[in-house]
């Protein structure tokens, strides 16, 4: 059924159809509708399940990971200072590999205080066991909320999995969305069975202590699983298709890239706009393209290496900055490039800090600089280190670009 969404009621949907039985929640912008619409669809009896409103989100997670622990399928919601707060439970609920459904509203971190998306939340926390998606619109976020627990849950897998959605750029904006009947999710998602927990007649022990002769066993393991996640994705899309139809093109979504000489990385929801963008510069006879990276956990180094392959140089639009640095998309981009021999110069560009607008006109800039680059590269690559690695959008300061580079070699 066609329904007009925001992305929060999306999500909730989908997870509805997912059937949990546990649901911990705890309001905040902007996720707050994805945990009050699941509150309503429990009070009129449209979802069977315990709805327990915590008193922090902190509290929520560790509500949902003693739920999982007791063999439940859970969910929860988050975002921004929320999901700071909660790091903590983060590790235990990876370490204990319970496989927790989570959305965060990706959201500016404090200070300054602001309520607008950008990506710094999720992405500061990469380390901490998770497989990390990234949805780029509302339907994704619907699909996403069912093939999270098909990954998750799988023995392969049995990791905690979080759903990203852009803040207010999702979250708040209608889109039409295609709903499906509950005999679809229910062919595509079987019930939730684990020997991962409490069991009165053949008892494990969870939530345990490992000194140093054992810990790294773990954690090896734990890295093991999250390899492994990549072919259950794949295995976990395929059947997608086959129950509603709806294809998806595994941990990245390459657009107009097979040909492309300048590719731009982009990740969630400003891939629309950068695709518009794309289009526009093919009818003008650019061979420009995107490569939308859609996980982040597990990081699908050997897809983008092949996809930017042959590229003369690419360029990463990201919502984030690791203070000191560059930004992280731009960082795991770069090392899965290095080890992909992958040799095209790069530049990161930094936008929509706090919500901040990104227009077409700043997209297309971003193109005519990878073209200026190549160019330079190619010709005279011994000013590359002249030119700033990272951009940011909206300031005027890194103020040496290609062009002025190019002026002082002549």
């Amino acid at each position: 059924m066609k329904q007009f969404l925001s992305g929060d009621e999306a999500l909730a949907e989908g997870v509805r159809l997912a059937r949990p039985q546990v649901i911990s929640a705890y309001p905040i912008t902007p996720q707050t509708v994805v945990v009050e619409r699941l509150s309503e669809m429990v009070e009129e009896g449209e979802l069977q399940a315990e709805y327990v409103h915590v008193e922090s989100e902190h509290s929520a997670l560790s509500c949902a990971m003693g739920a999982s622990a007791t063999g439940a399928r859970t969910f929860t919601a988050t975002s921004s200072q929320g999901l700071l707060y909660m790091a903590e439970v983060l590790t235990y609920a990876a370490g204990g590999r319970f496989p927790i459904v989570m959305m965060n509203a990706n959201r500016a971190t404090a200070l300054p205080w602001n309520i607008y998306g950008d990506q710094r939340d999720s992405l500061a926390l990469l380390d901490h066991g998770w497989i990390q998606a990234y949805a780029k619109d509302n339907q994704e976020a619907l699909d996403l909320a069912l093939m999270a627990y098909r990954i998750a849950e799988d023995p392969r897998v049995s990791t905690p999995f979080m759903i990203n959605l852009d803040g207010f750029a999702l979250t708040h904006t209608y889109e039409t969305v295609d709903v499906p009947e509950q005999s679809q999710a229910d062919a595509y998602l079987p019930p939730y069975t684990t020997s991962n927990r409490f069991d009165f007649g053949q008892p494990v022990n969870l939530g345990y202590s490992a000194g140093p002769e054992y810990n790294r066993y773990y954690k090896y393991e734990a890295h093991r699983a999250l390899e492994a996640t990549a072919a259950v994705i794949e295995e976990a899309e395929a059947q997608f298709t086959e129950v509603f139809g709806r294809p998806y093109s595994g941990m990245i979504e390459a657009y107009q890239a097979e040909d492309a000489e300048y590719i731009l990385v982009t990740l969630g929801s400003i891939s629309g706009l950068v695709a518009q963008v794309v289009d526009k510069l093919r009818a003008q006879g650019q061979a420009v393209g995107m490569v939308r990276v859609r996980y982040m956990r597990p990081f699908p180094a050997a897809q983008l290496a092949q996809a930017l392959d042959s590229c003369r140089a690419f360029g990463v639009l990201e919502k984030d900055i690791s203070f000191g640095a560059e930004g992280t998309l731009f960082t795991n981009v770069c090392s899965a490039l290095y080890q992909g021999g992958v040799t095209a110069p790069g530049v990161n560009v930094i936008g929509g800090l706090g919500g901040d607008d990104i227009t077409d006109g700043q997209i297309e800039a971003i193109f005519t600089e990878l073209q200026q680059r190549a160019a330079l590269s190619e010709a005279h690559q011994e000013v590359q280190e002249e030119l700033p690695s990272v951009i940011f959008l909206g300031i005027e300061e890194p103020a040496v670009s290609a062009d002025s580079a190019r002026g002082e070699v002549h």
